[in-house]
Order: structure tokens, then C-alpha cells, then sequence
């Protein structure tokens, strides 16, 4: 097995066992859920209330620049937009050539399954890249992108974000699963 396999296959176990499964059945109403006040979430349109919205389509992904120093909480559909366009999408596109994506000219999806599509094909491009590398390639920084590090760096980087944004997406499932209207307890 190569070294660009291998670290393929880190992410890959993971998405396979782990993080996919916990995808099945998402559906718009738990896409869109928001926990607390004020989070970020993809909107239709013209109806965000965060200081930038960006995309290009009839969806877009509340932002900011610079971003706040304390965190929002975010939706689902914010977070799966997030792996989708910044954890792979601009890197794909800088690492592997193709189709580059940006946030402020990516359509943003509307419904679950089409963010679940999108995750899908983004996912699939990322994994087919890593797994060309020759050792050659993960030894320098890539030719193109903001990040001057070993490729094989970069790829132990996505690999934790995908990891990181997957257990937030699943806590938030698994929320949003026992909502119950129970008072917590104090301690």
C-alpha cells in the first residue's frame, strides 16, 4: 500500500463507517434545525441576518470577514456547507485541477439531499486526488494554494476537519433526535 493509500484510507474508513451512515435519512427539517438563537445556517436568498451572506444561487451560507471572535452556532446545512465548499471543494480544486469551487460562486443547497449529493461528489474527487499522489507529490507543497506546507500535511489536515465537522454534524443529529422539552438539571 502507498503512502498516499494509506492516508486515503484513514479518511475513508472513517466516511465509510462512520460519518456517511450517520447521514442516511437527513431530511430538510433536521437540514435546517436550529438549536439556539442566532445561528448560521444556508437561507434562501436576501433573508440572512449574519453581516455577509455568500453564493451564487437562490441559497446562501451566512458569513463573516473577518470572522467573530466568538463562534456562532451553526446548522447542519451550515455545517455540511462548510466540509462541502471549504474543507474540499477549494482544495480539490487547487490540488487536483478540475473544477475549482468558492464560496462566494457556489450554489448552496436548499434540501438535504441535494447538500447530501454534493458532499458526495465533493468527498469522491478529494478521496480519487489523495489516492494519485505519488510520495514524490505529498513530500513538497502543492503547486497552487494559500498553504505552503507538505501535501501530505494538507491531506492530514482535511482529514482531521472532515473528522472534526463529521462529530459536530453527529452531536447535532443526535440532538435534534432526543429534543424531548426536558428541563436540564443542575448540578
Amino acid at each position: 500500500m502507498t503512502r498516499s493509500e494509506r492516508l486515503a484510507d484513514q479518511l475513508d474508513w472513517y466516511w465509510q463507517k462512520n460519518l456517511r451512515p450517520r447521514l442516511h435519512g437527513l431530511a430538510d427539517e433536521e437540514y435546517f434545525w436550529e438549536p439556539v438563537r442566532d445561528c448560521w445556517s444556508i437561507r434562501p436568498r436576501g433573508t440572512s441576518t449574519a453581516p455577509m451572506s455568500v453564493g451564487s444561487g437562490e441559497w446562501t451560507m451566512d458569513h463573516a470577514s473577518p470572522a467573530p471572535e466568538s463562534a456562532p452556532v451553526t446548522t447542519i446545512a451550515w455545517r455540511l456547507a462548510h466540509i462541502i465548499v471549504d474543507c474540499l471543494g477549494y482544495r480539490v480544486g487547487w490540488y487536483f485541477g478540475g473544477r475549482g469551487v468558492e464560496s462566494e460562486t457556489f450554489a448552496y443547497a436548499g434540501t438535504a439531499d441535494e447538500a447530501l449529493k454534493q458532499l458526495d461528489e465533493m468527498y469522491g474527487r478529494w478521496n480519487a486526488g489523495v489516492r494519485g499522489l505519488s510520495d514524490a507529490d505529498l513530500e513538497n507543497p502543492p503547486a497552487v494554494g494559500p498553504e505552503p506546507y507538505p501535501m501530505e500535511n494538507r491531506i492530514l489536515h482535511v482529514n482531521r476537519e472532515l473528522i472534526h465537522h463529521g462529530a459536530e454534524i453527529s452531536l447535532l443529529r443526535d440532538l435534534y433526535r432526543r429534543q424531548d422539552g426536558a428541563v436540564p438539571r443542575r448540578i
